[in-house]
C-alpha cells in the first residue's frame, strides 16, 4: 500500500493521478466552501481556473439557475454574487444553483486532480465521514493520493496538517503503508500543534483573511465534523 501527499499541484503532471484515488485539500477556504454549498442544497460546483473562465462557464447554463462566485487575494471578485466565505452559502443563497466557482488556489488543485478515479474534496469540516471513506479507497486500492492546494503556489500549513490528521486517521491497523517524503513531513506536523484551530490561526492563510475582515471564516473552518457528505468531482462538476 502507497500514500503519497502533494504539498501544491505545481508538482503534478498531467496522467501522474491518472485512475488513482485521491483527495483534494484546501481547508481556506476552497473545499470548505464547497462542503458547505453542497449541504445546504447547492445542484453542483464547477471549478474555474480564473474568473473570465467562470462567466463563460457560467453563460452556457441556465440563467436562473447558476450563480458566480469566487474570489482574488481573499476578496470578492468584481460583478459575482458570493465570494468564497463558506459563511455565505447559506441555503437562501445556493439551495437548488450550480456555482461556478474561481479561486486562487483551491480550484487549481481540483483541476490539477483531474484523471483521478475517484477525487473526493476534504477539510476538517467532513473529516470524520472523508476519513472512512479514503480508508475503505486505501484498503481497496493499495493507493491514495493527498492533493494540497497550498497558498500563492507555496506550502500551508493549514493544508498539509490536514493531510497529516488524514493519515494517521487511515493508517490505524495497516501493516504496511509506503509514504512518500510529503507524507511523512505531513504526519510528523500533526505533533507540532494542539488542533485545527491551533493549526489554522497560525498560518498565513488566516492572517491575510484576518486582514481582509474575514477572521471568522478561519473560525468556521477549524470546526470539525460539520458535515457528512463527501463531495467527488467528475466530468468538471463537484456533486
Amino acid at each position: 500500500m502507497k500514500l503519497d501527499v502533494y504539498f501544491t499541484p505545481l508538482g503534478i503532471a498531467p496522467g501522474d493521478l491518472a485512475g488513482r484515488p485521491v483527495i483534494v485539500i484546501d481547508v481556506l477556504r476552497s473545499t470548505t466552501t464547497v462542503l458547505t454549498a453542497l449541504a445546504h442544497g447547492a445542484k453542483a460546483v464547477i471549478p474555474a481556473a480564473t474568473a473570465e473562465e467562470a462567466v463563460r462557464l457560467a453563460s452556457n447554463l441556465e440563467k436562473d439557475g447558476v450563480v458566480l462566485a469566487g474570489e482574488r487575494k481573499s476578496v470578492k471578485i468584481d460583478g459575482f454574487a458570493l465570494g468564497n466565505s463558506p459563511r455565505e452559502m447559506t441555503p437562501e443563497a445556493v439551495a437548488g444553483k450550480t456555482l461556478v466557482l474561481a479561486t486562487t488556489n483551491g480550484t487549481p488543485a481540483l483541476l490539477a486532480a483531474q484523471g483521478g478515479d475517484p477525487v473526493l474534496l476534504g477539510a476538517p469540516a467532513n473529516f470524520k465521514a472523508l476519513a472512512a471513506r479514503a480508508r475503505a479507497l486505501l484498503v481497496e486500492r493499495g493507493d491514495l493520493a493527498v492533493v494540497c492546494a497550498g497558498r500563492d503556489r507555496q506550502f500551508a500549513v493549514e493544508d498539509a496538517y490536514t493531510a497529516g490528521r488524514l493519515i494517521k486517521a487511515v493508517r490505524r491497523g495497516l501493516a504496511r503503508l509506503a509514504l512518500n517524503d510529503a507524507a511523512t513531513a505531513a504526519l510528523a506536523l500533526t505533533a507540532a500543534f494542539t488542533g485545527w484551530p491551533d493549526a489554522l490561526d497560525r498560518s498565513e492563510a488566516a492572517r491575510q483573511l484576518a486582514e481582509a475582515g474575514l477572521a471568522e471564516d478561519v473560525r468556521f473552518a477549524a470546526r470539525a465534523d460539520r458535515f457528512s457528505l463527501v463531495p467527488a468531482y467528475a466530468d468538471r462538476r463537484v456533486t
